[in-house]
């Protein structure tokens, strides 16, 4: 049998489940916008304790699963790191024994897309720094998956991205492995809508295989050597015996990046004056210019044999036709011919 006490407790019970029912039926039948304004006023009085708990357990969570993450990631560059003197000690014993110059530090600094372009409006771009963060014309932007363009004017706070959509926009770059150099422009002569970049320049009797990558040549001193443009997807258009220009896929989306790297380091001078004095390009040029000299020399060679041979003849010839009727014809100046 109930006590007094418990049976005040159930009749509060059934009075705040009374309540409650009748408070749900009223705002059912209310306006939508009465009822938003009532739900809005519970939530900021009777139910602000409980929502201020959510979020603190939510942000609890949130915290230990980041946590977790960054545990991870430390451990990992903590175990990452301890593999670096030894690739960097063979690094340098390798660059020594392919006559390879040190690579230049390239200071950087993140900066934020403040203008997300849409898929058609992908030209320009507006970064979170300026002058004072050391920006400047003509430092090379890039994204996690490759280049995306170059800085074109800056001013106090803000900075403009020209992306490799513009029409203006062009960087000298070869194929992995340094068998063919070239010329990366926008497709169909920077049209937005294109979304696409072309390997100019080719020579003709170079043929590219669909995937290969395409990086920046370090020539020009504007962007460092090695950075991924884009991958061949095809043949765009060719000119018979002259010039075979390859359709490229895009490492980098612009209007896809929220965040970005502004190399600020070396100016272009000193990478103007490092990556062309590699011994690969110079191994390169080197090898083309032997070729040429070999071809001009064997050119050379038959042409000489082929006047040679035309001046025997002619004097045969000429002989012959001076020579008196039933005399033996004179014998031939070049050497012996073995009889069958």
């Amino acid at each position: 049998m109930l006590s007094a006490a418990d049976r005040s407790h159930s009749r509060r019970d059934t009075a705040a489940l009374l309540v409650c029912a009748a408070l749900s039926f009223v705002v059912l039948l209310t306006p939508e916008a009465l009822g938003r304004a009532i739900a809005s006023s519970l939530r900021n009085t009777v139910l602000a304790p409980l929502t201020a708990l959510q979020s603190r357990a939510a942000e609890g969570r949130t915290s230990r699963v980041r946590f977790a993450a960054v545990t991870a990631q430390r451990d990992s560059a903590a175990l990452a790191a301890q593999a670096m003197p030894v690739l960097e000690a063979e690094n340098v014993r390798l660059r020594r024994l392919l006559g390879l110059g040190p690579r230049i530090a390239l200071a950087h600094r993140t900066a934020e897309v403040l203008h997300q372009s849409q898929a058609t409006d992908g030209r320009m771009l507006l970064l979170d720094i300026g002058e004072q963060d050391g920006a400047a014309p003509f430092q090379p932007v890039l994204a996690p998956e490759g280049l995306l363009g170059v800085v074109a004017e800056v001013s106090t706070g803000t900075a403009t991205v020209m992306t490799w959509s513009h029409p203006d926009f062009r960087v000298s770059a070869y194929t992995a492995g340094g068998q063919v150099f070239g010329v990366v422009a926008p497709a169909g002569g920077g049209a937005a809508v294109e979304a696409g970049l072309e390997f100019r320049a080719a020579s003709y009797r170079d043929t590219l295989a669909l995937g290969t990558t395409v990086l920046s040549s370090g020539l020009g001193g504007v962007y460092p050597k090695g950075i991924p443009i884009g991958t061949v997807t095809g043949v765009a258009r060719e000119q018979e015996g002259w010039e075979r220009v390859y359709a490229l896929r895009p490492a980098a989306n612009p209007s896809a990046v929220a965040h970005v790297m502004v190399l600020t380091g070396a100016p272009a001078a000193a990478l103007d004056a490092a990556f062309p004095s590699d011994s690969i390009l110079a191994a390169v040029a080197a090898d083309s210019a032997r070729r040429a000299a070999a071809a001009d020399s064997a050119l050379r060679v038959r042409i000489a044999d082929s006047v040679k041979a035309a001046l025997r003849d002619s004097l045969q010839r000429a002989a012959a036709a001076s020579a008196p009727a039933g005399a033996p014809a004179p014998a031939p100046s070049g050497p012996p011919v073995a009889a069958p």
